[in-house]
């Protein structure tokens, strides 16, 4: 896993990739809050610290919670004018490869295990799948500027079938002049010569999972290479000078000290990385670690309030280095990293998914394609289309893609999220005024920027005003029946 929180895997799947981001969590129910929350859930006690103390857990709100589902029986009529009405804006692609060479004990998102003899026909049925959408006007109508290549471990397959599968966009996709081409992957089963070929075909931007440099804390979580060989990896990915390069970085893993977390960040900072991202790790309900840890064969991982100080100090050491923070937790070194396909995702723009388990949006509509590979073939043999999951956006899905873009960047537009949905600014105004008073961000006229407790907090801060776009809802309504 590259690139997006694992707490947004489950937005990956249905939005791209919510993986990392995606880019993962392949779910294509329509989960609901079971008791909606409210402004009021989300104020904190003043005096507290506010990186440690502002809340006891995480709060996710995802941007599919609310979602309508699409009738089974109108699923083909439904996806097929969808894409047969063209896009106005640039989009961005997601090709999912959904085979693993291991299940690292972190991951809740394993589909596969990785067999090399499925590797050419998996690619020719995503060429196949490129090639039939191709001449939609969903697909041709509009460039596209960005595609990630996730899974899964996409860099497992073998360096001809990748070198094929990105010759095989550039021929079938509209890619703007200066599209990110993004490949997801890891140091085992990777080498230069094939990166030198990814290269040539086409990739710009190596997304390498790394997760931590110590070696003890890479084998409890299943990863095969040390530390030390994976820093050589990215020195030579690096020196190879013909993509931008990032990784991604997990604190909080079970018996990880705060000296090695610190040793991960000058790791990456010595390297000369052109980007890495700083997850907290997010332990999946009945997943490998969790089993692990209910047995007592790994000791429970850190608490958000344990893990708060260690994102404070990687981005601290990260940013006094003259690193720049673009995410709440992506920073760059170079100007090569430009982070386009995560950050357009959480803009909420169309998605366009590729290959089993992808998943995507567009045009109010979001849906995943079939995930299990026999099944997929079956559909399209059948001519149906093979996707699942096929719902309405929820009402405020633009709403709340400005307001997690907005969290996201720095500085979050009220005035133009009051457009979207009005009486948002008097919904979340006790809200707002209370997070700046407990020193969660600070209000500058129409904009409200995160500090670094807030950002930690981002996910909480983003259910908050998600709740009162739910709340200035309600007001409208009560208005409009009076």
């Amino acid at each position: 896993m590259a690139d997006l929180k694992q707490g947004e895997r489950g937005a990956a799947a249905m939005h791209g990739r919510v993986g990392h981001g995606g880019h993962g969590g392949h779910g294509g129910g329509h989960p609901m809050a079971a008791t909606p929350a409210v402004v009021g859930d989300y104020l904190v006690r003043i005096g507290c610290d506010p990186l440690t103390e502002a809340f006891g857990k995480r709060a996710f709100s995802p941007p599919w919670r609310g979602s309508r589902p699409v009738d089974a029986d109108n699923a083909d009529a439904v996806i097929e004018r969808v894409f047969a009405t063209p896009r106005s804006e640039t989009a961005v692609a997601y090709l999912h490869v959904p085979y693993c060479q291991n299940h690292c004990l972190f991951c809740g998102f394993f589909e596969n295990v990785w067999r090399p003899e499925a590797g050419p026909a998996y690619v020719d049925d995503l060429i196949a799948e490129l090639a039939a959408k191709s001449h939609t006007r969903l697909i041709a109508s509009a460039p596209i500027d960005a595609v990630y290549i996730g899974g899964g471990t996409p860099s497992a397959l073998d360096a001809d079938d990748l070198s094929r599968l990105i010759e095989a966009l550039h021929r079938y996709l509209p890619l703007s002049a200066d599209c990110e081409i993004t490949l997801e992957g890891r140091s085992y089963g990777f080498d230069i010569a094939k990166a030198a070929k990814l290269a040539e075909a086409g990739v710009n931007r190596l997304s390498i999972g790394v997760q931590s440099f110590s070696t003890t804390v890479r084998r409890r979580l299943g990863r095969k290479r040390s530390g030390e060989e994976v820093a050589a990896f990215l020195s030579e990915l690096l020196a190879l000078g013909r993509t931008s390069v990032v990784c991604d970085l997990i604190y909080g893993l079970p018996g990880q000290s705060e000296a090695d977390w610190r040793r991960d960040i000058d790791t990456v900072a010595r390297i000369g990385l052109d980007g890495v991202t700083l997850y907290a790790l997010n332990m999946f309900p009945g997943g490998p670690m969790a089993r692990a840890v209910e047995h007592g064969k790994l000791p429970p991982p850190a608490t958000p309030s344990a893990q708060a100080p260690l994102y404070a100090e990687g981005v601290e050491r990260l940013t006094d280095r003259g690193w720049l923070q673009v995410s709440q937790s992506h920073l760059v070194r170079s100007l090569r990293e430009r982070n386009r396909y995560n950050a357009s995702i959480k803009r909420g723009v169309a998605c366009l998914p590729f290959g089993a388990g992808a998943g995507g949006q567009a045009h109010g509509h979001r849906w995943r394609n079939v995930i299990d590979i026999a099944q997929r073939c079956e559909m399209i043999a059948q001519n149906r289309a093979p996707i699942e999951g096929l719902a309405l956006v929820p009402s405020d899905h633009a709403a709340h893609a400005m307001i997690a873009a907005g969290l996201e960047t720095g500085r979050l537009d009220l005035a133009a999220v009051e457009a979207l949905r009005p009486g948002f600014r008097v919904a979340v105004t006790p809200l707002l005024a209370n997070w700046t008073a407990a020193g969660l961000g600070e209000l500058h006229g129409d904009g409200f920027s995160p500090s670094l407790a807030g950002s930690f907090w981002i996910s909480n801060l983003t259910s908050g005003l998600t709740a009162g776009l739910s709340a200035a809802a309600t007001m409208c309504e009560g208005r409009c029946v009076l």
